[in-house]
C-alpha cells in the first residue's frame, strides 16, 4: 500500500458495503454522493486496486474489497469501543433484557461485546422469548429492556428496524412448488392465525402444517432440512435459503417494525447504557 489508511476512509468504505448503493451510503455518512465516491477513489489508490463492482442493482464488492471489509469492521469497531471507553465512566448493576432468538447473535452479540468492554463491572441477564412473552414480562417489572416485533399499530417504543415476515424456502428442496406447500409454523395461535394462515389463504394456497416449533432456530431447521417452507423475518434469512416473492405466488406475511421497549420504572446509567449499546447494534448491522 502506497500510504496509511485512514480512518474515515474506512468508515465510509463499511458503509457503502454494507448498504450496496453510494447514494445511501451518503445518506447514512452525511455527505453527498460525489464526496463518498471521491473518498473510495482515494482508498483505492491507497489500496491500489478497485474495490467495488458496479452494476445496475448498485455496487458489490470485489475480491480485494472482500478481503478488505474484514479488517475495516475491526479497525472501525476497536476505535469506536477506544473511544468510548474514555468518555464512559464504569458501570455497575444488573440489566436485564429480552431479546427475540434471531437477534441473538448477529445484534445482542456485538451490543452486549461492545458495553462489557466499557462497563465490566454490569451483571446482563438475557431473556430469548417471542414478543408476546417479553411484553409480559416488561409489564411484570421482570426486564428493564425489551426488543420485540410488532406488526400492527405501535404501543410506545422506539423503532429500531423494519423487517418484515416473509415466507422463506430452501434453494437446494424446492418445497414452495408442492401442492399442499408444506409449511412450519410456531406452535402457539395468534400471529401464526392471523398473519401467516391468512397470507396464504388469501392468495388461495393449498397448504399443510408439517413442522411446528417454539422458536426461530426450529422454523430455519426445518426450512434447509427440506421439510417445509416457513415465516422468518427477512434480515434472518438462512444461507441457502430465498424469500419466497409475489413472482412465485406468495409475497410479505406483514410489515413488522423491530421495536425497543423500556420498562417506565427502570432507571439507572447501566440501563442507558445497554439501550444505547442495543440502539448502536441495530444501527451498525
Amino acid at each position: 500500500m502506497k500510504s496509511t489508511l485512514d480512518s474515515d476512509l474506512l468508515r465510509t468504505f463499511v458503509a457503502v458495503a454494507d448498504t450496496g448503493n453510494f447514494t445511501k451510503a451518503a445518506e447514512q455518512a452525511g455527505r453527498t454522493q460525489s464526496a463518498v465516491s471521491m473518498q473510495m477513489k482515494r482508498l483505492e489508490g491507497v489500496v491500489g486496486d478497485s474495490l467495488f463492482e458496479r452494476g445496475s442493482r448498485g455496487v458489490a464488492l470485489t475480491r480485494r474489497g472482500g478481503e478488505l471489509i474484514v479488517n475495516a469492521r475491526r479497525i472501525i469497531s476497536l476505535l469506536d469501543e477506544t473511544a468510548a471507553s474514555m468518555v464512559a465512566a464504569p458501570l455497575g448493576g444488573p440489566v436485564r433484557i429480552g431479546i427475540p432468538e434471531e437477534y441473538g447473535h448477529a445484534i445482542l452479540s456485538r451490543a452486549l461485546g461492545a458495553f462489557a468492554k466499557r462497563h465490566p463491572q454490569v451483571e446482563v441477564t438475557v431473556r430469548y422469548a417471542h414478543s408476546g412473552a417479553q411484553i409480559a414480562a416488561l409489564a411484570a417489572g421482570e426486564l428493564d429492556l425489551a426488543v420485540v416485533f410488532e406488526w400492527q399499530d405501535l404501543f410506545g417504543g422506539e423503532v429500531l428496524m423494519h423487517d418484515p415476515t416473509v415466507w422463506v424456502t430452501s434453494e437446494l428442496h424446492h418445497m414452495h412448488e408442492e401442492r399442499p406447500v408444506p409449511i412450519a409454523l410456531y406452535n402457539r395461535a395468534g400471529w401464526c392465525k392471523d398473519f401467516a394462515i391468512k397470507s396464504l389463504e388469501q392468495r388461495g394456497l393449498a397448504y399443510r402444517v408439517a413442522y411446528t416449533s417454539d422458536t426461530n432456530g426450529g422454523l430455519r431447521l426445518a426450512v434447509t432440512s427440506g421439510l417445509a417452507i416457513a415465516p422468518i423475518s427477512r434480515s434472518n434469512i438462512p444461507a441457502g435459503c430465498r424469500e419466497l416473492t409475489a413472482a412465485d405466488g406468495f409475497g410479505d406475511i406483514d410489515s413488522s417494525n423491530v421495536v425497543l421497549r423500556r420498562n417506565p420504572n427502570a432507571s439507572g446509567e447501566a440501563i442507558d447504557g445497554m439501550q444505547e449499546a442495543i440502539r448502536e447494534a441495530f444501527t451498525n448491522r
